[in-house]
């Protein structure tokens, strides 16, 4: 199991555990009208496989393990309220991942998401990535947001990048790697 927790005043971002079950799916039910517009889907109409909470939490922990990915819960004053993830890492030459991340719609204008990012990617620049990327949908302003507010440069739009909500959305797609400044208050040390 990972033991990485990080934490910035009243905000941690941790791997999520079997306890959390019952509070994780209450959020994400509790959100799911809010988050169906921006979440990838499978196209076709076929439909990933139904798993456990446990099952769930035990594939986060083999990303961790073979280091493919950093899936993290994130809370405020002990409450879970969103996600923040570094996925489909590469190693190797690449050293990147694709940053994503949702936030509780009672809790969205808090700036909590810049700062969640914020401390996962420097967990994810000091564990040895290079590059990180965030892909928005142009629409998305609260998104657009928050990759302004961290710095991540803009590079251009993947045209039907993903599979959200019915069809194939673009993108646009924002970097950063670990020798440009991270400049902003989301930015801020602590842990």
């Amino acid at each position: 199991m990972p033991s990485v927790v990080l934490r910035r005043d009243e905000i941690t971002v941790r791997p999520l555990v079997r306890r959390d079950a019952t509070g994780w799916l209450a959020l994400r039910q509790r959100n799911r009208a809010w988050l169906e517009p921006w979440e990838a889907t499978v196209p076709g109409g076929s439909r990933p496989q139904a798993m456990t909470f446990a099952a769930y939490v035990r594939s986060e922990r083999t990303l961790w393990r073979k280091r493919r990915g950093f899936p993290m819960a994130i809370e405020v004053a002990g409450q879970l309220v969103g996600r923040v993830v570094v996925s489909g890492i590469e190693w190797g030459a690449e050293r990147g991942g694709s940053i994503g991340y949702w936030i509780d719609q009672e809790f969205a204008g808090r700036g909590i998401v810049p700062r969640a990012v914020a401390m996962l990617a420097d967990y994810a620049f000091a564990a040895g990535l290079h590059r990180l990327e965030i892909a928005v949908r142009p629409e998305n302003n609260s998104s657009l947001a928050v990759v302004a507010k961290l710095g991540f440069r803009d590079e251009g739009l993947r045209p039907s990048y993903l599979y959200i909500d019915g069809d194939w959305r673009d993108h646009r797609v924002f970097a950063l790697t670990a020798s440009e400044p991270r400049i902003g208050p989301a930015w801020s040390t602590g842990s």
